[in-house]
Protein backbone atom coordinates (compact mmCIF):
# COMPACT_ATOMS: atom_id res chain seq x y z
CA UNK A 1 0.00 0.00 0.00
CA UNK A 2 1.06 3.32 -1.52
CA UNK A 3 1.79 5.65 1.85
CA UNK A 4 2.54 9.40 0.32
CA UNK A 5 5.41 11.79 1.46
CA UNK A 6 2.65 14.19 3.24
CA UNK A 7 1.00 10.91 5.30
CA UNK A 8 4.51 9.55 6.62
CA UNK A 9 5.70 13.27 7.76
CA UNK A 10 1.92 13.63 9.84
CA UNK A 11 2.48 10.42 11.03
CA UNK A 12 6.37 11.29 12.47
CA UNK A 13 4.40 14.32 13.57
CA UNK A 14 2.08 12.40 15.85
CA UNK A 15 4.48 10.16 17.03
CA UNK A 16 7.04 13.14 18.25
CA UNK A 17 3.80 14.30 20.04
CA UNK A 18 3.40 11.22 21.58
CA UNK A 19 7.44 11.82 22.89
CA UNK A 20 6.60 14.89 23.75
CA UNK A 21 3.91 13.62 26.27
CA UNK A 22 5.86 11.04 27.35
CA UNK A 23 8.06 13.71 29.00
CA UNK A 24 5.78 14.56 31.22
CA UNK A 25 5.37 11.13 32.86
CA UNK A 26 4.28 7.67 31.71
CA UNK A 27 1.44 8.05 29.74
CA UNK A 28 0.24 4.58 30.60
CA UNK A 29 -0.49 5.20 34.12
CA UNK A 30 -2.77 8.65 33.46
CA UNK A 31 -5.95 8.99 33.95
CA UNK A 32 -8.22 10.56 31.08
CA UNK A 33 -7.05 9.08 28.60
CA UNK A 34 -8.71 7.34 25.35
CA UNK A 35 -7.30 4.33 24.07
CA UNK A 36 -8.38 2.95 21.24
CA UNK A 37 -7.35 -1.30 20.58
CA UNK A 38 -6.64 -2.45 17.03
CA UNK A 39 -5.95 -5.99 18.31
CA UNK A 40 -4.58 -6.61 13.98
CA UNK A 41 -2.38 -9.01 13.44
CA UNK A 42 -0.90 -7.60 10.21
CA UNK A 43 1.35 -10.52 9.16
CA UNK A 44 1.61 -12.53 6.18
CA UNK A 45 -1.59 -13.83 5.81
CA UNK A 46 -0.56 -17.53 4.24
CA UNK A 47 1.70 -17.44 7.47
CA UNK A 48 -1.51 -16.34 9.82
CA UNK A 49 -3.86 -19.09 7.88
CA UNK A 50 -1.55 -21.71 9.48
CA UNK A 51 -2.24 -20.90 13.12
CA UNK A 52 -4.99 -22.25 14.64
CA UNK A 53 -8.30 -20.23 15.52
CA UNK A 54 -6.38 -17.18 14.05
CA UNK A 55 -8.51 -14.67 13.90
CA UNK A 56 -9.14 -15.39 17.97
CA UNK A 57 -6.10 -13.74 18.31
CA UNK A 58 -7.36 -10.99 18.98
CA UNK A 59 -8.97 -11.69 22.05
CA UNK A 60 -4.65 -11.94 23.20
CA UNK A 61 -4.94 -7.96 23.84
CA UNK A 62 -7.99 -8.02 25.90
CA UNK A 63 -5.88 -7.52 29.15
CA UNK A 64 -5.99 -3.80 27.27
CA UNK A 65 -9.35 -3.65 29.27
CA UNK A 66 -7.85 -3.26 32.29
CA UNK A 67 -6.31 -0.12 31.85
CA UNK A 68 -10.09 0.96 32.40
CA UNK A 69 -9.27 0.74 36.31
CA UNK A 70 -8.29 4.61 35.61
CA UNK A 71 -11.78 5.88 36.49
CA UNK A 72 -11.96 8.40 33.24
CA UNK A 73 -10.15 6.21 31.20
CA UNK A 74 -12.27 5.23 28.05
CA UNK A 75 -11.42 2.23 25.53
CA UNK A 76 -11.92 1.39 22.01
CA UNK A 77 -11.47 -2.28 20.93
CA UNK A 78 -12.31 -3.39 17.61
CA UNK A 79 -12.26 -6.77 16.41
CA UNK A 80 -13.53 -8.48 13.07
CA UNK A 81 -15.91 -10.27 14.33
CA UNK A 82 -18.52 -9.46 17.84
CA UNK A 83 -16.93 -11.07 20.83
CA UNK A 84 -18.94 -12.74 23.30
CA UNK A 85 -20.73 -10.73 25.94
CA UNK A 86 -19.24 -13.37 28.56
CA UNK A 87 -16.14 -12.95 27.36
CA UNK A 88 -16.22 -9.37 28.42
CA UNK A 89 -18.18 -9.61 31.43
CA UNK A 90 -15.24 -11.95 32.60
CA UNK A 91 -12.68 -9.59 31.88
CA UNK A 92 -14.34 -6.67 33.53
CA UNK A 93 -15.31 -8.75 37.03
CA UNK A 94 -11.17 -8.84 37.08
CA UNK A 95 -10.77 -5.12 37.53
CA UNK A 96 -9.63 -4.23 41.25
CA UNK A 97 -11.77 -1.65 42.72
CA UNK A 98 -13.74 -0.61 39.98
CA UNK A 99 -17.48 -1.72 39.79
CA UNK A 100 -18.64 -3.54 36.91
CA UNK A 101 -20.90 -0.78 35.93
CA UNK A 102 -18.35 2.05 36.14
CA UNK A 103 -16.19 0.58 33.58
CA UNK A 104 -18.82 -0.84 31.13
CA UNK A 105 -19.87 2.47 30.30
CA UNK A 106 -16.64 3.93 29.08
CA UNK A 107 -16.24 0.48 26.74
CA UNK A 108 -16.69 1.17 23.16
CA UNK A 109 -16.74 -2.42 21.33
CA UNK A 110 -16.99 -2.16 17.71
CA UNK A 111 -16.80 -4.73 15.00
CA UNK A 112 -16.00 -5.08 11.35
CA UNK A 113 -18.25 -8.54 10.61
CA UNK A 114 -15.77 -9.41 8.76
CA UNK A 115 -14.32 -13.12 9.00
CA UNK A 116 -11.71 -13.16 6.12
CA UNK A 117 -7.72 -13.53 6.51
CA UNK A 118 -7.48 -9.71 5.78
CA UNK A 119 -5.51 -8.32 8.45
CA UNK A 120 -7.79 -6.19 10.78
CA UNK A 121 -6.59 -2.54 10.36
CA UNK A 122 -7.00 -3.41 6.25
CA UNK A 123 -10.95 -4.31 7.02
CA UNK A 124 -11.24 -1.42 9.16
CA UNK A 125 -9.45 1.05 6.39
CA UNK A 126 -12.29 -0.46 3.81
CA UNK A 127 -15.07 0.98 6.35
CA UNK A 128 -14.90 4.69 6.37
CA UNK A 129 -18.09 5.03 7.94
CA UNK A 130 -16.84 2.82 10.68
CA UNK A 131 -13.26 5.39 10.86
CA UNK A 132 -15.30 8.23 11.19
CA UNK A 133 -17.23 6.76 14.29
CA UNK A 134 -14.42 5.71 16.09
CA UNK A 135 -12.67 9.34 14.94
CA UNK A 136 -15.95 11.14 16.86
CA UNK A 137 -15.45 8.84 20.19
CA UNK A 138 -11.78 9.94 20.65
CA UNK A 139 -10.72 13.13 22.27
CA UNK A 140 -8.17 15.15 20.90
CA UNK A 141 -5.11 15.30 22.14
CA UNK A 142 -6.12 12.93 25.05
CA UNK A 143 -6.20 9.80 22.23
CA UNK A 144 -3.89 7.19 21.37
CA UNK A 145 -3.75 3.95 19.14
CA UNK A 146 -1.98 0.50 20.53
CA UNK A 147 -2.07 -2.22 18.28
CA UNK A 148 -0.09 -5.99 17.97
CA UNK A 149 2.37 -5.53 15.29
CA UNK A 150 3.45 -1.87 13.42
CA UNK A 151 2.40 -1.91 9.72
CA UNK A 152 2.13 0.53 7.13
CA UNK A 153 -1.78 -0.53 8.05
CA UNK A 154 -1.78 0.79 10.93
CA UNK A 155 0.41 3.78 10.02
CA UNK A 156 -2.20 4.77 7.52
CA UNK A 157 -5.19 4.54 10.11
CA UNK A 158 -3.07 6.63 12.77
CA UNK A 159 -2.86 9.41 9.86
CA UNK A 160 -6.75 9.25 9.03
CA UNK A 161 -7.38 8.99 12.63
CA UNK A 162 -5.04 12.12 13.16
CA UNK A 163 -4.00 10.24 16.54
CA UNK A 164 -0.50 8.72 17.15
CA UNK A 165 0.38 5.40 17.51
CA UNK A 166 2.14 3.65 20.27
CA UNK A 167 4.68 1.47 18.41
CA UNK A 168 7.54 1.80 16.38
CA UNK A 169 7.25 3.15 12.78
CA UNK A 170 6.97 0.71 9.99
CA UNK A 171 9.78 2.13 8.74
CA UNK A 172 12.06 -0.45 11.32
CA UNK A 173 10.17 -3.20 10.54
CA UNK A 174 13.50 -4.86 9.61
CA UNK A 175 14.74 -5.03 12.59
CA UNK A 176 12.20 -7.32 14.05
CA UNK A 177 12.75 -9.95 10.61
CA UNK A 178 15.42 -12.48 10.98
CA UNK A 179 17.44 -10.97 8.47
CA UNK A 180 17.63 -7.07 10.88
CA UNK A 181 18.02 -9.50 13.66
CA UNK A 182 21.14 -11.16 12.59
CA UNK A 183 22.55 -7.50 11.66
CA UNK A 184 21.48 -6.21 15.49
CA UNK A 185 22.81 -9.14 17.02
CA UNK A 186 26.32 -8.43 15.01
CA UNK A 187 26.28 -5.11 15.60
CA UNK A 188 26.24 -6.04 19.22
CA UNK A 189 28.42 -8.32 19.33
CA UNK A 190 26.10 -10.59 21.20
CA UNK A 191 26.58 -14.75 20.38
CA UNK A 192 24.17 -16.19 17.52
CA UNK A 193 24.19 -18.95 15.17
CA UNK A 194 26.50 -19.19 12.15
CA UNK A 195 24.18 -18.31 9.10
CA UNK A 196 23.71 -16.03 5.95
CA UNK A 197 22.82 -12.85 5.20
CA UNK A 198 19.08 -12.30 3.42
CA UNK A 199 18.87 -14.21 0.28
CA UNK A 200 15.66 -14.46 -2.42
CA UNK A 201 16.05 -17.33 -4.34
CA UNK A 202 16.78 -21.57 -4.15
CA UNK A 203 19.89 -20.60 -5.96
CA UNK A 204 21.23 -18.45 -3.87
CA UNK A 205 20.25 -19.93 -0.65
CA UNK A 206 21.69 -23.07 -1.75
CA UNK A 207 24.65 -21.05 -2.30
CA UNK A 208 24.85 -20.21 1.45
CA UNK A 209 23.63 -22.89 2.80
CA UNK A 210 26.79 -24.74 1.12
CA UNK A 211 29.23 -21.62 2.58
CA UNK A 212 27.57 -22.58 6.01
CA UNK A 213 28.61 -26.48 5.66
CA UNK A 214 31.89 -25.25 4.26
CA UNK A 215 32.78 -23.62 7.77
CA UNK A 216 30.78 -25.70 10.25
CA UNK A 217 31.17 -29.26 8.32
CA UNK A 218 30.33 -30.99 11.28
CA UNK A 219 26.59 -29.58 11.71
CA UNK A 220 24.18 -32.45 11.75
CA UNK A 221 21.09 -29.70 10.61
CA UNK A 222 20.51 -26.50 9.17
CA UNK A 223 17.46 -23.98 10.15
CA UNK A 224 15.99 -22.16 7.08
CA UNK A 225 13.50 -19.20 7.85
CA UNK A 226 11.69 -17.37 6.06
CA UNK A 227 12.01 -13.10 6.92
CA UNK A 228 8.61 -13.08 8.33
CA UNK A 229 7.29 -15.80 10.52
CA UNK A 230 4.50 -16.14 13.96
CA UNK A 231 4.79 -18.66 16.25
CA UNK A 232 7.67 -20.59 14.12
CA UNK A 233 5.68 -20.97 11.41
CA UNK A 234 7.91 -20.12 8.45
CA UNK A 235 10.94 -22.44 9.50
CA UNK A 236 12.39 -25.51 7.73
CA UNK A 237 14.72 -27.91 9.22
CA UNK A 238 17.24 -29.80 7.32
CA UNK A 239 19.24 -33.02 7.44
CA UNK A 240 22.81 -32.76 6.12
CA UNK A 241 24.19 -35.36 8.46
CA UNK A 242 24.44 -37.17 5.27
CA UNK A 243 26.74 -34.73 2.85
CA UNK A 244 28.31 -32.31 5.91
CA UNK A 245 31.19 -34.85 6.17
CA UNK A 246 32.26 -34.21 2.74
CA UNK A 247 32.62 -30.69 2.85
CA UNK A 248 35.88 -31.42 4.91
CA UNK A 249 37.60 -33.24 2.19
CA UNK A 250 38.70 -31.26 -0.67
CA UNK A 251 35.58 -30.73 -3.02
CA UNK A 252 35.49 -28.62 -5.68
CA UNK A 253 32.82 -25.67 -4.85
CA UNK A 254 30.56 -26.94 -7.66
CA UNK A 255 30.28 -30.48 -6.01
CA UNK A 256 29.71 -29.31 -3.08
CA UNK A 257 26.51 -27.26 -4.38
CA UNK A 258 25.47 -29.87 -6.27
CA UNK A 259 25.48 -31.88 -2.53
CA UNK A 260 23.28 -28.82 -1.28
CA UNK A 261 21.11 -28.83 -4.01
CA UNK A 262 20.27 -32.92 -4.35
CA UNK A 263 18.87 -32.66 -0.73
CA UNK A 264 17.18 -28.75 0.22
CA UNK A 265 13.81 -30.35 -0.59
CA UNK A 266 14.02 -32.64 1.84
CA UNK A 267 13.79 -29.50 4.16
CA UNK A 268 11.01 -30.58 7.03
CA UNK A 269 8.61 -27.38 7.12
CA UNK A 270 7.25 -26.38 10.44
CA UNK A 271 4.27 -25.09 9.40
CA UNK A 272 1.15 -27.08 9.68
CA UNK A 273 -0.15 -28.18 5.46
CA UNK A 274 2.98 -26.49 4.30
CA UNK A 275 5.04 -27.98 2.03
CA UNK A 276 8.84 -27.19 0.54
CA UNK A 277 7.13 -26.35 -2.59
CA UNK A 278 4.81 -23.78 -0.76
CA UNK A 279 7.86 -22.43 0.94
CA UNK A 280 10.06 -22.12 -1.83
CA UNK A 281 6.84 -20.23 -3.36
CA UNK A 282 7.30 -17.50 -0.55
CA UNK A 283 11.08 -16.56 -0.92
CA UNK A 284 11.37 -14.21 -3.89
CA UNK A 285 8.93 -12.15 -1.61
CA UNK A 286 10.04 -12.35 1.95
CA UNK A 287 13.65 -13.48 1.69
CA UNK A 288 14.99 -16.40 3.80
CA UNK A 289 18.14 -17.00 5.72
CA UNK A 290 19.67 -20.23 6.92
CA UNK A 291 21.24 -20.50 10.09
CA UNK A 292 23.34 -23.63 11.89
CA UNK A 293 20.90 -26.19 13.97
CA UNK A 294 22.02 -25.58 17.31
CA UNK A 295 22.79 -28.54 19.48
CA UNK A 296 23.40 -29.84 23.24
CA UNK A 297 22.03 -32.12 25.40
CA UNK A 298 20.69 -29.79 28.42
CA UNK A 299 18.63 -26.87 25.46
CA UNK A 300 16.24 -24.16 26.93
CA UNK A 301 14.46 -21.70 24.94
CA UNK A 302 13.98 -18.63 27.06
CA UNK A 303 13.34 -14.73 26.20
CA UNK A 304 13.60 -11.36 27.28
CA UNK A 305 10.90 -8.69 26.61
CA UNK A 306 11.63 -5.09 27.33
CA UNK A 307 10.10 -1.77 26.62
CA UNK A 308 11.22 1.16 24.97
CA UNK A 309 9.49 4.63 25.99
CA UNK A 310 8.76 7.41 23.33
CA UNK A 311 11.28 9.11 25.06
CA UNK A 312 14.31 6.46 24.37
CA UNK A 313 14.58 5.25 28.14
CA UNK A 314 14.82 0.97 27.72
CA UNK A 315 13.69 -1.17 30.46
CA UNK A 316 13.55 -4.83 31.05
CA UNK A 317 10.21 -6.14 31.76
CA UNK A 318 10.15 -9.69 31.94
CA UNK A 319 12.37 -13.20 31.28
CA UNK A 320 10.64 -16.35 30.13
CA UNK A 321 11.59 -20.19 29.42
CA UNK A 322 9.33 -20.86 25.75
CA UNK A 323 7.66 -24.17 25.47
CA UNK A 324 8.22 -25.33 22.06
CA UNK A 325 6.85 -28.21 20.20
CA UNK A 326 7.04 -29.20 16.93
CA UNK A 327 9.39 -32.60 15.60
CA UNK A 328 12.16 -30.17 15.67
CA UNK A 329 10.98 -27.74 18.47
CA UNK A 330 10.10 -24.83 16.45
CA UNK A 331 6.93 -23.94 17.32
CA UNK A 332 5.62 -21.89 20.20
CA UNK A 333 3.29 -23.43 22.44
CA UNK A 334 3.51 -21.27 25.52
CA UNK A 335 6.05 -19.95 28.08
CA UNK A 336 6.63 -20.44 31.66
CA UNK A 337 7.69 -17.34 34.15
CA UNK A 338 10.59 -16.22 35.21
CA UNK A 339 13.48 -18.25 33.04
CA UNK A 340 15.68 -20.28 35.26
CA UNK A 341 17.95 -18.82 37.60
CA UNK A 342 21.31 -19.50 35.94
CA UNK A 343 21.10 -17.51 33.10
CA UNK A 344 17.97 -14.85 33.46
CA UNK A 345 20.03 -11.78 34.93
CA UNK A 346 22.73 -12.83 31.37
CA UNK A 347 19.24 -12.48 29.31
CA UNK A 348 18.66 -8.96 30.81
CA UNK A 349 22.34 -8.08 30.10
CA UNK A 350 21.94 -9.35 26.39
CA UNK A 351 18.07 -8.27 25.76
CA UNK A 352 19.19 -4.46 27.33
CA UNK A 353 22.15 -4.18 24.33
CA UNK A 354 19.81 -5.18 22.10
CA UNK A 355 17.16 -2.34 23.20
CA UNK A 356 19.55 0.00 23.48
CA UNK A 357 20.60 -0.53 19.89
CA UNK A 358 16.69 -0.64 18.54
CA UNK A 359 16.15 3.00 20.96
CA UNK A 360 18.73 4.37 18.70
CA UNK A 361 17.03 3.24 15.32
CA UNK A 362 14.02 5.18 17.05
CA UNK A 363 11.66 1.87 18.00
CA UNK A 364 9.76 2.05 20.87
CA UNK A 365 7.07 -0.04 22.98
CA UNK A 366 7.38 -3.50 23.49
CA UNK A 367 10.25 -5.87 22.07
CA UNK A 368 11.50 -8.86 22.95
CA UNK A 369 14.13 -11.11 22.07
CA UNK A 370 14.25 -15.46 21.51
CA UNK A 371 17.34 -17.25 23.14
CA UNK A 372 18.59 -20.84 23.35
CA UNK A 373 20.64 -21.80 26.50
CA UNK A 374 23.27 -24.61 25.81
CA UNK A 375 24.58 -25.94 28.88
CA UNK A 376 28.07 -26.61 27.87
CA UNK A 377 31.19 -27.66 31.01
CA UNK A 378 28.64 -26.34 33.73
CA UNK A 379 28.19 -23.00 31.82
CA UNK A 380 25.41 -21.25 29.81
CA UNK A 381 25.80 -20.39 26.68
CA UNK A 382 23.06 -17.88 24.97
CA UNK A 383 23.02 -18.00 21.30
CA UNK A 384 20.37 -14.96 20.69
CA UNK A 385 18.00 -16.19 17.80
CA UNK A 386 15.32 -13.29 16.60
CA UNK A 387 14.16 -10.41 17.39
CA UNK A 388 10.30 -9.55 17.84
CA UNK A 389 9.43 -5.76 17.16
CA UNK A 390 6.05 -6.11 18.79
CA UNK A 391 4.14 -7.62 20.95
CA UNK A 392 4.26 -11.77 21.48
CA UNK A 393 2.98 -14.71 22.73
CA UNK A 394 4.85 -13.69 26.71
CA UNK A 395 3.09 -9.84 26.50
CA UNK A 396 -0.18 -10.69 27.50
CA UNK A 397 0.14 -13.07 30.20
CA UNK A 398 2.81 -11.36 31.98
CA UNK A 399 0.68 -7.78 31.71
CA UNK A 400 -2.03 -10.12 32.96
CA UNK A 401 -0.29 -10.62 36.03
CA UNK A 402 0.99 -7.21 36.21
CA UNK A 403 -2.43 -5.69 36.32
CA UNK A 404 -3.85 -8.20 38.38
CA UNK A 405 -1.63 -8.01 41.24
CA UNK A 406 -0.89 -4.48 40.90
CA UNK A 407 3.36 -6.01 41.56
CA UNK A 408 6.65 -5.15 40.06
CA UNK A 409 9.40 -6.39 38.32
CA UNK A 410 12.87 -6.21 39.77
CA UNK A 411 15.59 -6.22 37.49
CA UNK A 412 18.20 -7.02 40.44
CA UNK A 413 17.05 -10.36 40.81
CA UNK A 414 14.85 -11.34 38.07
CA UNK A 415 11.64 -11.32 39.83
CA UNK A 416 8.05 -10.41 40.34
CA UNK A 417 6.74 -9.12 43.72
CA UNK A 418 3.09 -8.42 44.84
CA UNK A 419 2.98 -5.73 47.02
CA UNK A 420 2.89 -8.02 50.27
CA UNK A 421 6.29 -8.41 48.99
CA UNK A 422 4.87 -12.30 47.71
CA UNK A 423 6.94 -13.83 44.35
CA UNK A 424 4.58 -14.72 41.28
CA UNK A 425 5.31 -17.54 38.66
CA UNK A 426 2.93 -18.44 35.95
CA UNK A 427 2.86 -20.93 33.57
CA UNK A 428 0.68 -19.45 29.90
CA UNK A 429 -0.31 -21.22 27.09
CA UNK A 430 -2.21 -19.97 23.76
CA UNK A 431 -2.30 -24.25 22.43
CA UNK A 432 -4.25 -25.79 25.51
CA UNK A 433 -5.67 -27.90 22.34
CA UNK A 434 -7.79 -31.37 22.15
CA UNK A 435 -10.54 -33.02 20.48
CA UNK A 436 -13.19 -33.35 23.13
CA UNK A 437 -12.94 -29.52 23.70
CA UNK A 438 -15.07 -29.04 20.28
CA UNK A 439 -18.24 -27.66 20.92
CA UNK A 440 -17.28 -25.73 24.41
CA UNK A 441 -19.35 -22.20 24.49
CA UNK A 442 -17.47 -19.72 26.26
CA UNK A 443 -20.92 -19.69 28.80
CA UNK A 444 -19.65 -23.91 28.85
CA UNK A 445 -16.40 -22.91 30.37
CA UNK A 446 -17.62 -20.19 32.40
CA UNK A 447 -19.84 -23.03 33.79
CA UNK A 448 -16.64 -25.40 34.51
CA UNK A 449 -14.87 -22.21 36.28
CA UNK A 450 -17.48 -21.44 38.82
CA UNK A 451 -18.25 -25.34 39.33
CA UNK A 452 -14.50 -26.12 40.18
CA UNK A 453 -13.60 -23.06 41.23
CA UNK A 454 -11.04 -22.12 38.78
CA UNK A 455 -11.12 -18.55 38.29
CA UNK A 456 -8.52 -16.07 39.43
CA UNK A 457 -8.82 -15.41 43.37
CA UNK A 458 -8.01 -11.64 43.73
CA UNK A 459 -7.39 -12.37 47.49
CA UNK A 460 -4.25 -14.64 47.32
CA UNK A 461 -3.49 -13.33 43.73
CA UNK A 462 -3.32 -17.10 41.94
CA UNK A 463 -5.30 -19.05 39.46
CA UNK A 464 -5.95 -19.14 35.80
CA UNK A 465 -6.72 -16.13 33.79
CA UNK A 466 -8.46 -17.47 30.95
CA UNK A 467 -8.35 -16.03 26.42
CA UNK A 468 -8.76 -16.85 23.26
CA UNK A 469 -12.31 -18.23 24.42
CA UNK A 470 -13.50 -17.78 21.31
CA UNK A 471 -11.44 -20.77 19.80
CA UNK A 472 -13.05 -23.49 21.93
CA UNK A 473 -16.45 -24.18 20.27
CA UNK A 474 -14.83 -23.82 16.71
CA UNK A 475 -11.06 -25.43 17.02
CA UNK A 476 -11.59 -26.98 20.70
CA UNK A 477 -8.56 -24.53 21.41
CA UNK A 478 -7.72 -22.09 24.65
CA UNK A 479 -5.29 -20.05 26.26
CA UNK A 480 -5.04 -19.98 29.76
CA UNK A 481 -2.71 -18.27 32.39
CA UNK A 482 -2.15 -20.20 35.79
CA UNK A 483 -0.66 -17.78 38.76
CA UNK A 484 0.87 -19.06 41.46
CA UNK A 485 3.58 -18.14 44.27
CA UNK A 486 6.32 -20.88 43.14
CA UNK A 487 7.02 -22.74 39.65
CA UNK A 488 5.52 -25.98 41.21
CA UNK A 489 2.37 -24.12 42.06
CA UNK A 490 1.94 -22.97 39.12
CA UNK A 491 2.41 -25.80 36.97
CA UNK A 492 -0.16 -27.49 39.66
CA UNK A 493 -3.05 -25.17 38.75
CA UNK A 494 -2.16 -25.29 34.97
CA UNK A 495 -2.41 -29.08 35.69
CA UNK A 496 -5.59 -28.89 37.61
CA UNK A 497 -7.05 -27.03 34.29
CA UNK A 498 -6.16 -29.11 32.31
CA UNK A 499 -7.35 -32.41 33.97
CA UNK A 500 -10.51 -30.66 35.09
CA UNK A 501 -11.14 -30.16 30.74
CA UNK A 502 -10.40 -33.57 30.35
CA UNK A 503 -12.80 -34.25 32.57
CA UNK A 504 -15.71 -32.55 31.89
CA UNK A 505 -15.37 -33.08 28.25
CA UNK A 506 -14.83 -36.99 28.52
CA UNK A 507 -16.84 -39.02 26.03
CA UNK A 508 -19.58 -41.19 27.35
Amino acid sequence: MAITLEDKEHFRSLQNQLRNYWQQGDILEEDDQDILVIPSFSIDQEVGKKVVGFLHYEERLLFSLIRLRNPHTRLIYVTAQPLSPIIIDYYLQLLPGIPFSHARERLLLLTTYDSSQKALTQKILERPRLIKKIKNFLRPNKSYMVCFNSTVLEQELSVKLDIPLLASSPELLYWGSKGGSREIFADCNILHPDGSPLVYNIDDLIRETTLLLTRKPYLKKVVIKLNEGFSGEGNAVLDVSGISGLFSVDLSLEKQLNLVSQIIHEAKVQGVGDTWVTFCDRIPELGVIVEEFIEGEIKFSPSMQGYITPSGKVEIISTHDQILGGEDGQIYLGCSFPALEDYRLQLQELGLKIGLALAKKGAMERYSADFLAIKENNKWLLYAIEINLRKGGTTHPFMTLKFLTNGNYNCEDGLFYSPEEKIKYYIASDNLQKPQYHGLLPYDLMDIIAKHHLHFDSSTKTGTVFHLMGALSEFGKVGLTSIGNSSAEAEDIYNNVEAILDEETKQD
